[in-house]
């Protein structure tokens, strides 16, 4: 029965949702969803410096990103995407490319309106412009070459800087307590399922004895 209603499940999602939504995405049964953010308007964000027009939620506790027409958001060591800044959140089965360029002190240079000892003047975009602008301004890679992303007398790093900050930041991002324990248990599925699929008072093959058992 449980078969059946996957197939189900999935012959619905290939008829609904385009294919390019479905890529990287992840049909994860008991994959629990982050609790919702409640809004009262829709959110402005900032982008952030030295990244691919990575746009962030910056005044709630929780990370909330806006990057390549995705709304993105980590919790309990998994990632999840949606189309909507609140709600429809689904599983995400990897961490998005654009997260190891993002510098993990945002907040605090965000307060104090500096970014690495420069002045950041940054523009507090409103949802509505974002949605009308962020595809052209990420082809014409606006933020980068024409406003800096805001930071006054700042050059962005060179490229071999930032493929160095990526390596250290995902080698830091991998020894999070949730992100090992989420990667243990996605590790743990594959024999959990295998052991149901052989059913109970069965041994895996070649454990198996003739005659019986020897205890």
């Amino acid at each position: 029965m449980k078969k059946l209603l996957l197939g189900v499940i999935l012959l619905v999602l290939a008829i609904v949702v385009p294919k390019p939504a479905l890529a990287g995405v992840s049909i994860g049964i008991g994959i629990s969803l982050p609790p919702p953010v409640v809004f009262a308007a829709p959110p402005a964000v900032v982008v952030l410096p030295d990244t691919d027009d990575v746009y962030v939620v910056p005044d709630i506790d929780v990370d909330i990103f806006f990057w390549n027409g995705w709304w993105w958001r980590p919790w309990e060591g998994r990632w999840y995407r949606s189309r909507y800044y609140d709600r429809g959140w689904v599983y995400y089965n990897y961490v998005p490319r654009f997260y190891f360029d993002v510098d993990p002190g945002w907040r605090g240079y965000y307060r104090s309106h500096e970014w690495h000892g420069h002045r950041w003047n940054y523009d507090r975009i409103p949802d509505q412009r974002l949605q009308s602008n962020w595809y052209n301004w990420r082809n014409n890679r606006h933020w980068e070459r024409r406003e800096t992303w805001g930071v006054q007398g700042y050059q962005p790093r060179p490229q071999h800087q930032r493929q160095e900050l990526r390596r250290q930041r995902q080698g830091e991002y991998q020894q999070r307590p949730e992100v090992r324990q989420h990667r243990q248990q996605m590790q743990k599925q594959p024999q959990q399922q295998k052991q149901k699929q052989r059913g109970p008072g069965m041994q895996p093959r070649g454990q198996q004895q003739q005659g019986g058992s020897r205890y």
